[in-house]
Protein backbone atom coordinates (compact mmCIF):
# COMPACT_ATOMS: atom_id res chain seq x y z
CA UNK A 1 0.00 0.00 0.00
CA UNK A 2 2.82 2.40 0.85
CA UNK A 3 4.51 1.70 -2.47
CA UNK A 4 1.29 2.31 -4.38
CA UNK A 5 0.70 5.53 -2.45
CA UNK A 6 4.18 6.85 -3.22
CA UNK A 7 3.77 6.05 -6.90
CA UNK A 8 0.33 7.66 -6.96
CA UNK A 9 1.61 10.86 -5.41
CA UNK A 10 4.32 11.10 -8.06
CA UNK A 11 1.78 10.80 -10.86
CA UNK A 12 -0.79 13.03 -9.13
CA UNK A 13 1.40 16.11 -9.47
CA UNK A 14 1.49 15.67 -13.22
CA UNK A 15 -2.27 15.20 -13.41
CA UNK A 16 -2.84 18.44 -11.50
CA UNK A 17 -0.51 20.26 -13.90
CA UNK A 18 -2.38 18.75 -16.85
CA UNK A 19 -5.67 20.02 -15.45
CA UNK A 20 -4.08 23.46 -15.27
CA UNK A 21 -3.06 23.20 -18.91
CA UNK A 22 -6.62 22.26 -19.86
CA UNK A 23 -8.51 24.92 -17.89
CA UNK A 24 -6.20 27.73 -16.73
CA UNK A 25 -6.54 29.68 -19.98
CA UNK A 26 -10.33 29.76 -19.70
CA UNK A 27 -10.25 30.82 -16.05
CA UNK A 28 -7.89 33.70 -16.77
CA UNK A 29 -9.65 34.71 -19.99
CA UNK A 30 -13.00 35.00 -18.22
CA UNK A 31 -11.49 37.01 -15.39
CA UNK A 32 -9.48 39.34 -17.65
CA UNK A 33 -11.51 39.74 -20.86
CA UNK A 34 -15.06 39.00 -19.74
CA UNK A 35 -17.89 36.61 -20.50
CA UNK A 36 -18.19 37.33 -24.23
CA UNK A 37 -14.53 36.53 -24.93
CA UNK A 38 -14.83 33.40 -22.80
CA UNK A 39 -17.95 32.29 -24.68
CA UNK A 40 -16.21 32.55 -28.04
CA UNK A 41 -13.14 30.78 -26.75
CA UNK A 42 -15.10 27.97 -25.10
CA UNK A 43 -16.54 26.94 -28.47
CA UNK A 44 -13.06 26.79 -30.00
CA UNK A 45 -11.76 24.79 -27.03
CA UNK A 46 -14.65 22.33 -27.20
CA UNK A 47 -13.84 21.48 -30.82
CA UNK A 48 -10.06 21.45 -30.30
CA UNK A 49 -10.38 19.03 -27.39
CA UNK A 50 -11.89 16.50 -29.78
CA UNK A 51 -8.36 15.95 -31.08
CA UNK A 52 -7.42 14.47 -27.69
CA UNK A 53 -9.95 11.62 -27.87
CA UNK A 54 -7.82 9.37 -30.08
CA UNK A 55 -4.59 9.54 -28.02
CA UNK A 56 -6.57 9.19 -24.79
CA UNK A 57 -8.22 5.99 -26.05
CA UNK A 58 -4.85 4.61 -27.15
CA UNK A 59 -3.38 5.45 -23.74
CA UNK A 60 -5.96 3.41 -21.84
CA UNK A 61 -5.62 0.47 -24.23
CA UNK A 62 -1.82 0.45 -24.10
CA UNK A 63 -1.24 0.97 -20.36
CA UNK A 64 -1.65 -2.67 -19.18
CA UNK A 65 0.47 -3.98 -22.06
CA UNK A 66 3.28 -1.48 -21.44
CA UNK A 67 3.40 -2.38 -17.74
CA UNK A 68 3.74 -6.11 -18.43
CA UNK A 69 6.00 -6.06 -21.49
CA UNK A 70 9.78 -6.05 -21.73
CA UNK A 71 11.42 -2.58 -21.79
CA UNK A 72 12.45 -2.71 -25.45
CA UNK A 73 9.05 -3.94 -26.59
CA UNK A 74 7.30 -1.24 -24.54
CA UNK A 75 9.39 1.42 -26.26
CA UNK A 76 8.66 -0.05 -29.68
CA UNK A 77 4.90 -0.23 -29.15
CA UNK A 78 4.75 3.30 -27.71
CA UNK A 79 6.73 4.68 -30.63
CA UNK A 80 4.45 2.96 -33.14
CA UNK A 81 1.37 4.37 -31.42
CA UNK A 82 2.92 7.84 -31.44
CA UNK A 83 3.90 7.70 -35.11
CA UNK A 84 0.53 6.45 -36.34
CA UNK A 85 -1.24 8.82 -34.00
CA UNK A 86 0.79 11.71 -35.38
CA UNK A 87 -0.26 10.93 -38.95
CA UNK A 88 -3.91 10.65 -37.93
CA UNK A 89 -3.70 13.83 -35.85
CA UNK A 90 -2.21 15.87 -38.69
CA UNK A 91 -5.02 14.72 -41.00
CA UNK A 92 -7.64 15.63 -38.39
CA UNK A 93 -5.94 18.98 -37.77
CA UNK A 94 -6.11 19.91 -41.44
CA UNK A 95 -9.74 18.83 -41.60
CA UNK A 96 -10.62 20.91 -38.54
CA UNK A 97 -8.84 23.97 -39.92
CA UNK A 98 -10.83 23.72 -43.15
CA UNK A 99 -14.10 22.97 -41.36
CA UNK A 100 -13.71 25.70 -38.71
CA UNK A 101 -16.33 28.04 -40.26
CA UNK A 102 -18.87 25.21 -40.30
CA UNK A 103 -18.04 24.02 -36.78
CA UNK A 104 -18.15 27.49 -35.22
CA UNK A 105 -20.59 29.55 -37.30
CA UNK A 106 -22.92 27.12 -39.06
CA UNK A 107 -23.56 25.11 -35.90
CA UNK A 108 -23.47 27.87 -33.28
CA UNK A 109 -24.47 31.01 -35.17
CA UNK A 110 -22.96 34.12 -36.69
CA UNK A 111 -22.16 35.58 -33.27
CA UNK A 112 -19.46 32.90 -32.86
CA UNK A 113 -17.48 33.87 -35.96
CA UNK A 114 -14.68 35.04 -33.69
CA UNK A 115 -14.10 31.41 -32.64
CA UNK A 116 -12.82 30.45 -36.10
CA UNK A 117 -9.35 31.94 -35.75
CA UNK A 118 -9.08 30.77 -32.14
CA UNK A 119 -9.88 27.18 -33.17
CA UNK A 120 -7.32 27.26 -35.97
CA UNK A 121 -4.65 28.49 -33.57
CA UNK A 122 -5.56 25.94 -30.90
CA UNK A 123 -5.21 22.93 -33.18
CA UNK A 124 -1.52 23.76 -33.67
CA UNK A 125 -0.92 22.32 -30.22
CA UNK A 126 -2.48 18.93 -31.06
CA UNK A 127 0.85 17.15 -31.80
CA UNK A 128 2.15 18.30 -28.42
CA UNK A 129 -1.01 17.00 -26.78
CA UNK A 130 -0.45 13.67 -28.53
CA UNK A 131 3.11 13.45 -27.17
CA UNK A 132 2.00 14.29 -23.64
CA UNK A 133 -0.64 11.56 -23.74
CA UNK A 134 1.06 8.68 -25.55
CA UNK A 135 4.67 9.14 -24.45
CA UNK A 136 3.75 10.35 -20.98
CA UNK A 137 1.70 7.19 -20.56
CA UNK A 138 4.74 5.11 -21.55
CA UNK A 139 6.92 6.82 -18.96
CA UNK A 140 4.37 6.28 -16.21
CA UNK A 141 3.80 2.66 -17.23
CA UNK A 142 7.55 1.99 -17.12
CA UNK A 143 7.89 3.44 -13.61
CA UNK A 144 9.13 6.95 -14.47
CA UNK A 145 6.24 9.22 -13.47
CA UNK A 146 8.44 12.02 -12.16
CA UNK A 147 10.02 12.97 -15.47
CA UNK A 148 6.60 12.78 -17.09
CA UNK A 149 5.35 15.25 -14.47
CA UNK A 150 8.29 17.55 -15.20
CA UNK A 151 7.17 17.92 -18.82
CA UNK A 152 3.60 18.60 -17.70
CA UNK A 153 4.86 21.15 -15.18
CA UNK A 154 6.81 22.92 -17.93
CA UNK A 155 3.61 23.16 -19.96
CA UNK A 156 1.72 24.54 -16.96
CA UNK A 157 4.32 27.25 -16.29
CA UNK A 158 4.40 28.14 -19.97
CA UNK A 159 0.60 28.41 -20.05
CA UNK A 160 0.52 30.61 -16.95
CA UNK A 161 3.20 33.02 -18.15
CA UNK A 162 1.93 33.32 -21.72
CA UNK A 163 -1.70 33.74 -20.61
CA UNK A 164 -0.73 36.66 -18.38
CA UNK A 165 1.26 38.22 -21.21
CA UNK A 166 -1.06 37.54 -24.18
CA UNK A 167 -4.63 37.60 -22.87
CA UNK A 168 -4.84 41.30 -21.89
CA UNK A 169 -3.95 42.63 -25.37
CA UNK A 170 -5.31 39.79 -27.56
CA UNK A 171 -8.10 38.15 -25.52
CA UNK A 172 -9.14 34.77 -26.94
CA UNK A 173 -6.55 34.67 -29.70
CA UNK A 174 -3.86 35.31 -27.10
CA UNK A 175 -5.19 32.46 -24.94
CA UNK A 176 -5.24 30.14 -27.97
CA UNK A 177 -1.67 31.05 -28.89
CA UNK A 178 -0.54 30.55 -25.30
CA UNK A 179 -2.10 27.08 -25.17
CA UNK A 180 -0.68 26.05 -28.54
CA UNK A 181 2.84 27.14 -27.55
CA UNK A 182 2.56 25.52 -24.13
CA UNK A 183 1.41 22.16 -25.51
CA UNK A 184 4.11 22.22 -28.18
CA UNK A 185 6.81 23.01 -25.62
CA UNK A 186 5.64 20.38 -23.14
CA UNK A 187 5.24 17.81 -25.93
CA UNK A 188 8.78 18.42 -27.17
CA UNK A 189 10.09 17.91 -23.63
CA UNK A 190 8.08 14.71 -23.30
CA UNK A 191 9.64 13.42 -26.53
CA UNK A 192 13.09 14.21 -25.14
CA UNK A 193 12.36 12.49 -21.83
CA UNK A 194 10.95 9.46 -23.64
CA UNK A 195 14.13 9.12 -25.69
CA UNK A 196 16.46 9.69 -22.76
CA UNK A 197 14.47 7.91 -20.08
CA UNK A 198 13.54 4.71 -21.94
CA UNK A 199 16.52 4.36 -24.25
CA UNK A 200 14.69 5.11 -27.49
CA UNK A 201 16.07 6.96 -30.49
CA UNK A 202 14.76 10.22 -31.91
CA UNK A 203 14.14 8.60 -35.29
CA UNK A 204 11.74 6.16 -33.61
CA UNK A 205 9.26 9.04 -33.32
CA UNK A 206 9.36 10.06 -36.99
CA UNK A 207 6.39 8.70 -39.00
CA UNK A 208 7.35 6.30 -41.79
CA UNK A 209 5.98 6.05 -45.29
CA UNK A 210 4.75 2.52 -44.72
CA UNK A 211 2.65 3.67 -41.77
CA UNK A 212 1.18 6.55 -43.75
CA UNK A 213 0.24 4.12 -46.55
CA UNK A 214 -1.21 1.67 -44.03
CA UNK A 215 -3.36 4.36 -42.44
CA UNK A 216 -4.64 5.59 -45.79
CA UNK A 217 -5.38 2.04 -46.90
CA UNK A 218 -7.25 1.34 -43.66
CA UNK A 219 -9.43 4.38 -44.19
CA UNK A 220 -10.25 3.30 -47.74
CA UNK A 221 -11.26 -0.16 -46.52
CA UNK A 222 -13.94 1.16 -44.19
CA UNK A 223 -17.07 -0.74 -45.24
CA UNK A 224 -19.46 1.28 -47.35
CA UNK A 225 -23.14 0.57 -47.50
CA UNK A 226 -24.59 0.18 -50.95
CA UNK A 227 -27.67 -1.26 -52.54
CA UNK A 228 -27.73 -4.90 -53.55
CA UNK A 229 -29.14 -5.99 -56.94
CA UNK A 230 -32.48 -6.64 -55.25
CA UNK A 231 -32.66 -3.03 -54.05
CA UNK A 232 -31.73 -3.81 -50.46
CA UNK A 233 -28.85 -2.02 -48.73
CA UNK A 234 -25.95 -4.24 -47.75
CA UNK A 235 -22.36 -3.80 -46.60
CA UNK A 236 -19.40 -5.05 -48.57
Amino acid sequence: MARALRFGLKTHAGRVMLLGNWRLDQWLLGAISGARALGLYSVAVAWAEALSYLPTAVKFVQRPYLVRSAPRDAVRQSAIAFRVGMVATVVLMLGMVLAAPILCVTLFGEQFRGSIVELRVLVIGAPGMLALTILGNALVARGKPVISSVALAAGFVCTLVLDIVLIPPYAGIGAAAASAIAYTTAGALMCLFFVRGLGAEARDLVPRRSEIRWLLTSVRRIPRRRRSPKGRRDSR
